[in-house]
């Protein structure tokens, strides 16, 4: 199997005049792109970093990010991005964990990377301060060649560490490439295919959408930080042909005032990950781009993906079967062996095959965490689910969110669903609160549209197919649920009380 490099060197030679990249009015063909990777691998190579070094970049979706990402490759440098929102003592803790040899940042990040007390060269982009280095004083230099075979590691991402300490998920060239052929396979992509390059390089949708555009000769658009409007300009500028996006970020399109007089033709496409879409937003997706494909991607940092679903709005909150790289199990919650697996229609953990092409081999210097997540061969999710009659996984939850009230385990995704519907209801997310008699009490947190109370949407339940014990008793209208920066709701936060009402 190819490394990475030779991956790109393939688009280069293939098709040397197709355009790679756009950031704004800068545009790159293969060929002009590869040059440009010369100089950031001569500039990096200066600075004395060796194959097997972690790079740590904390930049937006720019075409600077995407420079070094290839280049790394090129290199066998271990690309390390980091979330450019994180704070300066979790900066700090990521790159000693990673023993990151250099950091690259720009205005965004720079005020963390210089509070960060790791003391490493720092090389600064645009008008960022603080620099040892300046990435644009590179000179140009003729690319290498690549340096890395498929077994060495091409990433070290970070999860988002919303319950603890982030962990390192360290991934080789194989795995990295196996994982873009398969989203390639997946979502139809063709040659000169076009998407929005808007999800984070931090985060493996954006690194996905980035090498699969890659295997394609196609086109990564940069949107450097998600805005509606210059999404929707941008899409029909560019003509963008393929969406994938966590569902937050759709629904932030579909509500703006410019959509419908937006020119969405070129897209024939749409895949979201992530997160559940909630069926009321499924519904008005559908209705809005009328796609080709609309795919529901359920996948994770260590196992890039997990199902696909190809006809997301034909069979809402269905995650589809197992992808073209993998083996799935749903186990009882507790199992003792990887075939204590639960019956069609009960609810358990979602289990996935170590041994498939995408997978990651165990964490970064954490084996407490290993002896968690990995027995028997087996990636335990943390993922709650169930298969229907038809073999279909559907996704419920989190073992860590099921709310236990009156002895009944009951997920929030099954409410969530309901209520979503409500045509009032923008977002809702539902938590199991502190409760003597209940031991939990299924509490909605709701941002609202318009004018609905609790015994509005109460009856709203009761008219549905939801079981009684699962009705929330208590409705909380806030201004904002709050969600991680791809859009996972936080639910520990709106436990703490740590939310804003209306």
């Amino acid at each position: 199997m190819f490394d990475l490099g030779r991956t790109f060197l393939q688009s280069v030679e293939r098709s040397p005049e197709m355009l790679a990249i756009v950031d704004g009015e800068r545009r790159y063909t293969y060929s002009e792109w590869y040059a440009e990777l010369g100089r950031v691998a001569a500039g990096l190579t200066a600075l004395g970093l060796k194959p097997g070094d972690r790079l740590a970049v904390m930049l937006q979706n720019r075409l600077e990010a995407a420079s070094l990402h290839w280049a790394s490759q090129f290199l066998g440098l271990v690309v390390t991005p980091l979330n450019w929102r994180l704070k300066s003592d979790e900066i700090d803790y990521c790159l000693a964990d990673s023993e990151a040899r250099t950091v690259v940042f720009d205005e965004v990040a720079a005020p963390v990377v210089r509070a960060a007390a790791r003391q490493i060269p720092r090389i600064a982009i645009g008008g960022a301060e603080g620099g040892t280095h300046r990435f644009e004083e590179w000179p140009a230099a003729p690319c290498p060649d690549p340096q890395a075979g498929s077994e060495d590691w091409s990433l070290l991402l970070y999860t988002s560490g919303t319950t603890g300490r982030p962990k390192g998920v360290p991934r080789r060239h194989r795995a990295e490439r196996a994982a873009a052929l398969a989203h390639v396979a997946q979502n139809l992509y063709r040659r000169g295919e076009r998407t929005l390059g808007v999800m984070p390089l931090y985060h493996t949708m954006g690194v996905r959408s980035l090498l699969a555009m890659a295997l394609v000769d196609g086109a990564f658009i940069c949107l450097p930080r998600f805005d509606a409007a210059a999404a929707l300009h941008l899409i029909g500028r560019e003509r963008i042909s393929h969406l994938y996006l966590v569902p937050t970020l759709y629904y932030d399109l579909v509500s703006h005032v410019d959509f419908a007089a937006s020119d969405m033709s070129s897209v024939k496409k749409l895949g979201f990950a992530g997160a559940a879409m909630p069926d009321g937003l499924l519904k008005r997706v559908e209705v809005a781009f009328r796609p080709d494909l609309f795919v529901n991607h359920y996948g994770s940092s260590e196992i890039y993906t997990f199902t696909i679903e190809p006809n997301a709005a034909a069979k809402p909150g269905s995650a589809g079967r197992a992808g073209l790289n993998q083996r799935i199990r749903v186990v009882r919650l507790g199992a003792a062996s990887p075939d204590d697996t639960a019956a069609p229609g009960k609810e358990g953990e979602i289990i996935a095959d170590m041994a498939g092409d995408e997978a990651f081999e165990g964490y970064w210097r954490r084996p407490e965490a290993d002896g968690k997540a990995l027995r028997w061969g087996w990636y335990f999710t943390g993922d709650t689910g169930y298969f229907d009659a038809d073999g279909n996984l559907f996704v419920t939850g989190r073992v860590d969110d099921m709310i236990v009230t009156g002895g009944e385990n009951v997920s929030p995704g099954e409410i969530e669903s309901v209520l979503s519907l409500h045509p009032t209801v923008a977002e809702v997310a539902v938590c199991g609160l502190p409760d003597q008699r209940w031991g939990q009490r299924i509490t909605a947190f709701v941002r609202r549209t318009g004018v609905v109370d609790g015994v509005a949407l109460d009856a709203w339940c009761r008219q549905s197919s939801l079981a009684d014990y699962k009705r929330p008793r208590d409705y909380v209208f806030v201004a904002e649920i709050p969600k991680s920066p791809v859009g996972k709701i936080l639910r520990r936060l709106l436990v703490a009380g740590d939310y804003r009402k209306e």
